[in-house]
């Protein structure tokens, strides 16, 4: 199961009808709840309805300390419309004498963080919920709005471009701690190691097969074509092919031992939905990851999750 669980990340928490008594629960025993944001105050104030008590979200507990500058300020203002967690600090009357409540996602993710410290190592197999896409990486949230980096290079062993040609905002992943930087409070994940060894993709496919995949790379002498997010072999060179291209390519050889598969291109496709994610591993700690199959002529492809030093 994955590590998270007591913390999910924003949007993903389990519904809970808010009502003035279930806030009176959560102010005594400390419960992280959530809401969508309606609207940001002229003072950064964020303003929500729980079940027709006004919640109230001052600007300094709208963001963990650890988040500072433009960030901060961003992470303020994106909040409206979005589902956000929180913890009740106090129930007060507004102006008019109505019920009101006063929020702090500060203190849920101070508690998230707290945990995550505490309980994570590197290879430990989180849920998250992708926030932004930027041309080097990825940001999740991995939990009540705790945002870790998902490095390009880290996404799958087959290359993409952008991390937009594997995942889109919103989209809920698994991934694995690849770096947990307690003092700085920092988590950076890893993705590939969850979609399966080479022979764990390759023993989807058969010499002789006619199949789906993507174009990822274009050389002069052949394509590198996509058969599943950790798994491409080669075509030959082909005119008019570029990268993102859906083609259906015959199998002609599969060999473990070099680690190749060897395709023929026959013809373009057109575009399809992408197909939800398979994932090999999807709870508990990786702590020794080998990609490259048994025989393998060159060094193994692996990944060694070590814990740091205490």
């Amino acid at each position: 199961m994955p590590e998270n669980k007591l913390y999910p990340p924003e949007g993903l928490h389990p519904p809970v009808p808010l009502a003035l008594d279930c806030l009176r629960d959560a102010l005594e025993s400390g419960a992280i709840l959530e809401a969508p944001v309606q609207r940001c105050g002229v003072d950064h104030t964020l303003y929500l309805n729980l079940g027709g008590v006004q919640g109230r979200m001052p600007r300094e507990e709208a963001v963990a300390p650890w988040i500072s500058g433009a960030e901060r300020e961003i992470a303020v203002l994106s909040r409206v419309g979005k589902p956000t967690c929180f913890t009740v600090t106090a129930l007060e009357t507004d102006e008019k004498g109505a019920p009101a409540a006063l929020l702090s996602r500060r203190a849920a993710q101070e508690q998230a963080m707290a945990y995550f410290l505490e309980h994570l190592e590197p290879g430990s197999v989180l849920t998250g919920q992708i926030t932004r896409l930027e041309s080097f990486g990825a940001f999740v949230d991995v939990g009540c709005g705790i945002v870790a980096m998902l490095p390009i290079e880290h996404i799958s062993i087959s290359r993409i471009a952008h991390p937009r040609d594997r995942f889109q905002e919103g989209q809920k992943i698994l991934a694995a701690v690849r770096v947990l930087d307690r003092e700085a409070r920092r988590i950076t994940l890893t993705h590939r190691e969850l979609l399966g060894t080479w022979m764990d993709n390759a023993s989807r496919f058969r010499p002789g097969e006619t199949v789906r995949g993507v174009v990822r790379t274009v050389k002069d002498y052949g394509s590198f074509i996509e058969l599943a997010p950790n798994l491409s072999g080669l075509a030959d060179a082909r005119e008019r092919l570029s990268p993102g291209d859906g083609v259906s390519v015959y199998i002609k050889s599969i060999r473990p031992e070099r680690m190749k598969i060897k395709l023929q291109v026959i013809e373009k496709l057109p575009p399809v939905p992408a197909e939800p994610i398979r994932y090999q591993v999807t709870d508990g700690r990786l702590e020794h990851w080998v990609y490259s199959p048994p025989g393998y002529e060159k060094p193994p492809v692996e990944t060694v999750f070590t814990a740091p030093s205490p």
